[in-house]
């Protein structure tokens, strides 16, 4: 054995005291269950070894990964507090050569995947298609996830060194995408264009959620690592496009005032590139700064659940109180549908935040009136489609609503149920997260029957 196999073994021995260690901590919990305290060791490890990849030592990543999974009692406070000054010194002051050789190999490859979707916009134009065209929506509308999310994607496998069998996987799935895209004899104004347009970036950013998870894909746990990744990049990116805003109208005024007028430059390659880019760059920040914006997703659900929650009760009131059916025309299908699912998303980012062994409060029941009342606008506007399906025949767009809500119902009904027995200390908050990461291929399969079989089904109308 050299060397470096014997400090090897004596850092592997080391960090399996510590997991020992802090599972005893985990088991002095008398409602926590054995399941539940595997499931967050598994947690836990995921997460030791995503730090040991970017860098950081066994030991630290062990120290960092126990302070984001929150204190399980006075015990693990003491030790993370004891650990802390030390942590720092390494983290902060040292550094070490490891995570900045890293760090630098990340960012060059994150510019250059930021070039290549920025290019990609643009490369159609060498063919005669420009953004500013008429009729031009018809293409970039469903090619346009196809011109950025390999790049991320590609980034994502790189940075996780995914083997070459995924990598066959994920280039089929986005191969899939651009045939579905592109080869549908579809009309400019047709439905079938609107609905691939919608759903086909949707079944892309799950391709792009394999490349997150790796081999690891079939892992609850890293399925809820990357709904935490969805939602951090999306705060990103609107941070960056809110810069973005400021920097284009900085751009235009300061050029105007020399007489330069810098409007076709901004409307086709300052907006457009950066916005492909930023997708990039978003997702390495991301990576880059772990932890950095976690803080933030407790404010954001903390804030927008009780708002929501009142908001829908109000209408469901006021549903009640009229008499007044559901407007199932297209607009109003689209609004409905989106308020069911940044309900979803409120519970899953808030799933993503929450300290795993944190007894259940006020806001758990918050919660629980929220999806509730999300449920029974569900089953109404469900009602209402199949009411108008029943009259007036099926559309591409009744269809997939339909089967959207359908899907939505199954989801948001186990959670009620789920959520209640969180509530009522019948069920560890395990359940509710299993549940949720286990239904994510649900929404993949989905997407991908609306963009591959409703063209044809429906005569591509």
């Amino acid at each position: 054995m050299t060397a470096q196999e014997g400090q090897e073994a004596v850092e592997t021995q080391a960090l399996e005291a510590q997991f020992a260690q802090w599972r005893h901590y985990a088991q002095r919990r008398r409602e926590l269950q054995s399941s539940d305290a595997d499931e967050l060791e598994d947690h836990l490890r995921g997460s030791v070894d995503e730090l040991v990849m970017a860098g950081l030592s066994a030991d630290e990543a062990f120290l960092v990964a126990v302070k984001r999974m929150g204190s399980l009692d006075e015990l693990s406070r003491e030790f993370a507090r004891e650990h802390s000054e030390r942590l720092w010194k390494q983290l902060v002051l040292t550094g070490g050569p490891a995570a900045d050789t890293r760090s630098r190999r990340d960012l060059r490859v994150m510019v250059l995947c930021a070039a290549g979707a920025a290019a990609a916009v643009k490369a159609p134009e060498l063919f005669g298609m420009r953004m500013t065209d008429d009729g031009s929506a018809s293409f970039y509308g469903p090619n346009l996830g196809l011109f950025v999310l390999p790049w991320l994607a590609g980034f994502l496998a790189w940075r996780r060194q995914a083997r070459r069998p995924l990598i066959g996987i994920m280039g089929a799935l986005f191969a899939l995408g651009a045939v579905a895209a592109n080869v549908y004899p579809v009309a400019d104004n047709s439905q079938s264009l609107a609905l691939t347009s919608i759903h086909l970036p949707i079944a892309l950013w799950l391709v792009v959620g394999l490349a997150y998870a790796a081999d690891d894909w079939r892992s609850s746990r890293r399925r809820m690592d990357f709904i935490r990744f969805t939602g951090e990049w999306f705060v990103y990116f609107v941070l960056i496009a809110l810069g973005g805003g400021v920097l284009t109208v900085f751009t235009a005024g300061t050029f105007e005032a020399i007489g330069i007028v810098s409007d076709d430059f901004i409307s086709q390659w300052l907006l457009p590139c950066g916005a492909a880019a930023g997708v990039i760059v978003a997702g390495w920040l991301v990576e880059a700064k772990q932890s950095v914006v976690e803080n933030i997703a407790p404010v954001l659900t903390r804030l927008f659940t009780p708002l929501f929650t009142v908001v829908l009760l109000a209408f469901l009131v006021a549903v009640c109180w009229t008499s007044t059916g559901i407007d199932v025309e297209r607009d109003a299908l689209i609004l409905f549908d989106l308020l069911l699912v940044v309900v979803l998303g409120l519970l899953l980012y808030s799933m993503s935040a929450r300290d795993p062994l944190a007894p259940p409060d006020l806001f758990d029941k918050m919660q629980l009136a929220l999806v509730v009342s999300a449920l029974a606008i569900d089953v109404l506007v469900l009602l209402a489609i199949t009411g108008r399906i029943t009259e007036y025949g099926t559309t591409p767009n009744k269809a997939a609503a339909l089967g959207e809500n359908v899907i939505l119902l199954a989801n948001l009904a186990w959670s009620a149920w789920l959520l209640l027995r969180l509530v009522r200390r019948h069920t560890p908050f395990a359940a509710l997260e299993r549940w949720q990461t286990s239904y994510l291929p649900v929404y993949a399969v989905w997407a991908w029957i609306v963009v591959l079989a409703f063209p044809p089904l429906f005569g591509y109308a």
